[in-house]
């Protein structure tokens, strides 16, 4: 005995479509799902609607493939130039507060004013940090790109102090190239709250907090944003 349940109707992309189709009259959802006439007549009304809806959302979506692509290759949207001619944020996130004396790691005072005028990377970060390890490499790489035009990394410890040889070891570990700082509660406070680790901030060579990332920076990332900015 044949189970009614178990037959597939004859025509499955029919089916399919009756289910796709945009609820609403109980004639519009019948005449939906048959096959188009052989007798050259008009479609059915329910089906014009149907295409017709389909035909909008393809022309909406074809509109909007420009601005998904993004802006076109060499353009800098995120940088302006300032009346003396340097780049700077085209939007600021605020002035970056780098008033604060920092012991860098052999213990000698460090203080962050005598970076103005760079180009900063300022990271918060932890030796126990995951993902923290997953963006040291990229730093160093770019580091060691862009440390000759006015760029600079400084890494500073949050939630995290480890004994000084242990700190030297794992800077070395990780051929860290650029400044790592001790933990400043202060500079976190002035600068958070931070609710992760890492957090990075970009700041101009004017000051200005260009872009907050939470979480692994990339190089490609940096190479986008440091570019335009020396």
């Amino acid at each position: 005995m044949t189970n009614h349940h178990d037959q597939q109707p004859e025509h499955p992309e029919l089916s399919t479509s009756a289910e796709a189709a945009p609820s609403g009259s109980s004639e519009d959802s019948r005449l939906a799902a048959q096959p188009p006439s052989d007798s050259g007549e008009d479609p059915p009304a329910g089906r014009g609607r149907w295409i017709a809806a389909a035909a909008a959302a393809l022309g909406v979506a074809l509109f909007a493939v420009p601005f998904i692509r993004g802006p076109e290759p060499g353009a800098s949207p995120g940088a302006a130039t300032s009346s003396e001619g340097s780049p700077m944020c085209a939007t600021s996130e605020g002035t970056a507060n780098l008033d604060f004396e920092m012991k860098d790691i052999d213990g000698a005072s460090v203080r962050l004013a005598d970076y103005k005028g760079k180009v900063i990377l300022l990271n918060f970060w932890a030796t126990w940090c995951g993902p923290c390890k997953v963006e040291i490499p990229e730093f160093v790489e770019a580091y060691e790109q862009y440390r000759d035009r006015g760029f600079v990394i400084l890494g500073v410890l949050s939630q995290d102090d480890p004994a000084a040889e242990d700190l030297r070891a794992f800077a070395s570990g990780w051929r860290m190239n650029y400044p790592i700082l001790r933990e400043n509660t202060m500079l976190d406070e002035a600068f958070g709250p931070l609710w992760a680790i890492p957090t990075s901030f970009i700041i101009d060579r004017h000051g200005s907090i260009c872009t907050k990332h939470m979480g692994p920076v990339s190089k490609e990332m940096l190479d986008r944003e440091i570019k335009r900015l020396l």
